[in-house]
Parts: structure tokens; C-alpha cells; sequence
């Protein structure tokens, strides 16, 4: 996670949520589509990126690593628009929304709240892009412009957040960039704000970080964005989701993503190795 001043979309982190975008992107015009982002290219347009991104199946080879990505990141957005789309939703939480454009792209019951957590400039510049193509959102959005490291409870009750009520809580692409400590206080939080029937997705990455930086796509995408897997993934990474869910009170259901993927009739290349450590889990409050 870097300094809210330091933050720029085409530079560390955020060059990630921009790649992210690219590869939904790519998704979104392949026929056989596991999902539809879009809004997905504008902000790749938006951003001119130092190294040019497609956002297209033309601008990709079959077996390279954007392919590579599109299908992973096709299947983590099925699974967790599924998730979403399962059970209660009145309160939604994006937690570190980044690029994600759910509250605009999903169908949500009448009276849907989407909690949008993100820092301010993250939020800002996907604001923009959205207001300057005329998107309008499809529940109510409340961004709510806070670092997880600072005091983001008191933020997301001040916007409105009702503790008292089910909620659905997101944490993709976020729990790989934080250390241990960090990930604990997270599930920590997020455990007392849950009402009972609420419930939490969650996408873990079960590997360490020097592994993944040899492995494809990792090693191809990350030396095209000037980026080492290594430097903002931390290391020895050993807290375990499933069980300590578990021990609180949470019913658990953990998949890893290449059996899911298959279910949805997708299967991962050779050049997917590094993607297959992704376990994607489910729970519910007791």
C-alpha cells in the first residue's frame, strides 16, 4: 500500500488496478465473455499508461500473458459478481475498491448501498472518468475516501454504514499487498461490523511472492510495468483465512480458482502457473 501523496495510476499500485482494468477489458469483448466490464478501457484510455496496455483480444496473443490475466481475472469477477448476486447486498463494502465499477455495471435490488473504500485520488480519478463518458450508476455509491491503514470504520459509520444490518463485504486483489498484522485487524474489523447473516468474499493468494515473481504471467507482466512481485508483496505471509473465519463464528467455503475456472468452462494455459495459487473463499456470520 503506498502513501496516499505517492499515489499515481500509472505507477506502482495503481499501474496494477490499471493493468486489472486492461485485462477486464480484453474479457469484456471475447465472445464467449465470463463477465462484462465496460467501463473497463476508459480508464486505461484515460490513464496513457507509459507502457501501452490492450484492452482488446486483437491486441493479445492467444498464449501471452495478457490472455493469461484476462482469463484469471474473468473468472475472480464471475465468481464474486455470483457472490454478490447470492444474498443480501443491502450493504456493500468494497474494501480498497480500486478501479472496481460493480455499483455501475450489476443489476442490485432497489435501496443497494455500495461502500466504496478507497484513497482519495483513487476514488477522484475513477469518478471522473465515469461523470466525463455520461455512466451512470446502477445503486447508490458512497465513496468513502479513507487509507486502510488509518481509521476506516469511523469513515465507513460516518457514511452511513448500519452495523446493525447483514452487509456483503469484498476484499480482491487487496490481502497479497498487506503483512499479516495488517490482514488479521482487517478480518478483525470487518468481524465486528458484520450483523449476524452477513457475509465476506475473499480472494487469497496461497504462495509466496518470490515463487510467483519466476512464475508466468508474473514475471512477463511485472518487467512491462517496471514492477517486482517481490517489493509489494510481503514476504512469509502465513495468516490463514479459512480457519480463523472459522474459529469467529463464519460458516467457510474455500475453491481454489482452477476448479472454478473449469466450472465455468474456462481452463488455465501453461502460461497461467503463477495464477493457480489463487484460493477464492466464501462466509457467512453464524
Amino acid at each position: 500500500m503506498t502513501q496516499q501523496a505517492d499515489w499515481d495510476i500509472v505507477t506502482d499500485v495503481g499501474i496494477t488496478a490499471l493493468g486489472v482494468a486492461a485485462a477486464r477489458a480484453i474479457e469484456s469483448h471475447r465472445e464467449n465473455r465470463l463477465m462484462s466490464d465496460p467501463y473497463a478501457e476508459l480508464f486505461v484510455a484515460a490513464a496513457r499508461p507509459p507502457t501501452p496496455m490492450p484492452t482488446s483480444p486483437k491486441e493479445t496473443t492467444a498464449d501471452g500473458p495478457w490472455s493469461a490475466m484476462a482469463d484469471y481475472l474473468a473468472v475472480r469477477s464471475r465468481y464474486f459478481d455470483e457472490f454478490f448476486a447470492a444474498g443480501p447486498t443491502a450493504q456493500t463494502v468494497l474494501l480498497a475498491s480500486g478501479l472496481d465499477v460493480r455499483g455501475y455495471r450489476l443489476d442490485w435490488p432497489a435501496d443497494t448501498v455500495v461502500y466504496e473504500l478507497d484513497v482519495p485520488k483513487v476514488l477522484q480519478f475513477k469518478q471522473n472518468v465515469l461523470s466525463d463518458n455520461g455512466v451512470s450508476a446502477r445503486a447508490e455509491i458512497r465513496p468513502v475516501a479513507v487509507d486502510l491503514r488509518d481509521d476506516w470504520p469511523t469513515a465507513l459509520l460516518g457514511a452511513g454504514f448500519d452495523r446493525s444490518t447483514p452487509a456483503a463485504w469484498l476484499a480482491e486483489g487487496l490481502l497479497p499487498f498487506l503483512p499479516d498484522d495488517a490482514v488479521e485487524r482487517l478480518f478483525g474489523i470487518v468481524d465486528r461490523l458484520s450483523a449476524p447473516g452477513s457475509r465476506f468474499a475473499i480472494e487469497h493468494v496461497d504462495a509466496d511472492p518470490r515463487e510467483l515473481a519466476t512464475l508466468p504471467p508474473m514475471n512477463t507482466m511485472a518487467g512491462e510495468m517496471g514492477l517486482t512481485v517481490t517489493d509489494m508483496w510481503p514476504a512469509d505471509k502465513v495468516f490463514p483465512p479459512v480457519s480463523w473465519l472459522a474459529d469467529h463464528g463464519w460458516r467457510v467455503t474455500s475453491s481454489p480458482i482452477g476448479p472454478v475456472a473449469e466450472g465455468y468452462g474456462r481452463q488455465f494455459g501453461p502460461n497461467s502457473a503463477g495464477l493457480r495459487h489463487t484460493v477464492l473463499i466464501t462466509a457467512t456470520k453464524g
